[in-house]
């Protein structure tokens, strides 16, 4: 159980406030239009988002009540018949591989973070760091293109067990002693640093008085002045529903296995409701604050746009700690913003793999320490594989099925199973059960018709548009072919264990079941 709501909200918002929130956010809404961006943005807040926080926090609930912390045996427990609750806990099994694969390699970048927090405030940069210079200091350090600063990947590696081993450390200490207690430390810590960089920004004004166009300002106009040309774009969309599915953490079925800890009549209307806006805030409000409009103040607006363009990594890595060198005491602000990102990437890290956790006590009974040893032996195996062959593509490969497609896949199982087998009138009684306040009955709309048929579209569109095109790995260097199967079979080797694991366990409560009739038939004689 949790121990206090406070630390539930805070884990519960640590779990949806990770990186993409500072990185990838920003990026997106400069990339689609700045302020249009944020109309598919809260559309699919209000019709994805939000109706689907309250589906994972209604089953995590439910089948925590019959002891279940995963969806393997909590979607069984919302069919009426055995043969569909058995077909249930299998798919559950989604539920589990998902988050696990998407830790795998959410892990090795959250070490990146911990790694550049060292590196600011040692000043570990070789020389003043330019924007050319960062970006080959990034490919050193990731080994895509080994340099004067990095002739390995030793340093990488060193900071990848760290950070495994944090991990690791939090999931072995429980729920209350460990997830809660590094939600009361981390997140205040993650909003205080935070402050300190947006005030910085704000007060920041126009670094180079020569170029008077380059200021924070026509930073933030550049990132919310709409261009609505974009709004006819179906890419817009897609990239708006996809980022309320990243920040939010749906279908990673670890909101599932946070709220499975809950009491029957805790609220998870408005703690639902809390902990999303609580996320928002700090993605719309603080994320995109910070980095694109001291990008703009420092290289002005068509080198952002460019940086911004070359992706997330680039603007946090590459061009934030070329910012923070020009800025006074900008070692200190540099450690802040890496530390903000390790904050917001390890509450993330530790949610991820808590569904896997969940099923391995409840279904193998193994002990907490073992779970977590086991998870870790995943985490560290795997890991290794995408350290060891970024170069090839094996990141982006692993995102694309865990981390983009298999999320909105498993998202799209919840609801059914949820709002269509155990059915919409059950859903809502559940999940205002114990609630201070009302979802209005409009949702009860949208949960049925609008919210599954969002997720079928973002399926067929991105299995037209990316899943085909990756599926055939088109226009890919025929060199990196053999390292992507390795992160497909990466994926279908986890999935196949946790079936087998399934298997096991639900024939071992079949036998001991049948068992229990015998006794029961004997006593009866």
């Amino acid at each position: 159980m949790w121990a206090t709501r406070l630390g539930l909200i805070l884990a519960m918002a640590g779990n949806a406030i990770g990186l993409g929130n500072f990185l990838r956010f920003p990026v997106k809404a400069a990339q689609n239009g700045g302020g249009a961006f944020m109309i598919p943005y809260f559309t699919a807040l209000l019709l994805l988002g939000i109706p689907l926080m309250w589906v994972e926090w209604g089953i995590g609930r439910h089948s925590g009540r019959y002891g279940f912390g995963s969806a393997v045996g909590g979607l069984g427990k919302l069919c009426r018949s055995s043969r569909l609750s058995l077909f249930a806990n299998y798919l559950g099994v989604l539920g589990i591989v998902i988050p696990l694969a998407f830790a795998i390699y959410y892990t090795y970048i959250e070490s990146w973070t911990l790694a550049y927090s060292f590196f600011s405030i040692t000043s570990r940069y070789a020389g003043p760091p330019t924007l050319e210079g960062m970006s080959g200091f990034l490919a050193g350090y990731q080994g895509r293109e080994f340099n004067d600063q990095f002739s390995g990947l030793g340093t990488a590696a060193v900071f990848f067990i760290l950070t495994i081993s944090l991990n690791l450390y939090v999931l072995s200490r429980g729920i209350s002693k460990g997830i809660e207690k590094l939600a009361k430390i981390a997140m205040p810590l993650l909003f205080l640093f935070a402050f300190i960089l947006l005030i910085r920004v704000l007060t920041l004004g126009t670094p180079n008085p020569d170029i008077p166009e380059n200021n924070v300002s026509n930073g933030f106009a550049f990132l919310w002045n709409p261009d609505y040309s974009h709004i006819k774009n179906a890419s817009t969309w897609l990239a708006a529903a996809g980022q309320i599915f990243f920040t939010l953490s749906i279908g990673t079925g670890s909101i599932l296995t946070y709220a499975s800890y809950l009491k029957r009549r805790d609220d998870i209307v408005l703690t639902g409701l809390t902990t999303s806006m609580t996320n928002e805030f700090a993605e719309v409000i603080l994320g995109g604050s910070i980095s694109i409009p001291v990008s703009v103040a420092f290289f002005g607006l068509l080198q952002t746009t460019q940086i911004a363009n070359g992706g997330a990594f680039n603007l946090g890595f590459v061009a934030m700690p070329v910012i923070f060198y020009k800025l006074p005491f900008g070692s200190v602000f540099g450690m802040l913003w890496f530390s903000l990102l390790f904050f917001a990437g390890i509450t993330s890290s530790v949610a991820l793999c808590s569904p896997a956790m969940a099923f391995l006590q409840d279904h193998l009974k193994f002990s907490r320490q073992k779970a977590t040893l086991f998870i870790g032996s995943i985490l560290l195996f795997g890991g290794f594989a995408v350290l060891l062959f970024l170069k090839h593509g094996f990141l982006d490969e692993m995102d694309f099925w865990a981390g983009t497609f298999g999320l909105v896949l498993f998202a799209l199982v919840e609801v059914i199973f949820f709002i269509w087998i155990f059915g919409i009138n059950s859903a809502w009684t559940e999940m205002h059960e114990g609630a201070d306040l009302q979802i209005p009955k409009i949702f009860k709309w949208i949960l049925k018709y609008v919210s599954p048929l969002y997720l079928v579209g973002l399926i067929i569109f991105w299995g037209y548009q990316d899943g085909i095109p990756i599926l055939l790995m088109k226009q890919r260097n025929p060199a990196d072919i053999p390292y992507l199967w390795g992160a497909r079979l990466l994926i279908l080797g986890l999935l196949i264990l946790f079936l087998i694991f399934t298997y096991k366990s639900l024939n071992r409560k079949k036998t001991i079941s049948n068992i229990n009739i015998n006794i029961r038939e004997r006593e009866q004689i």
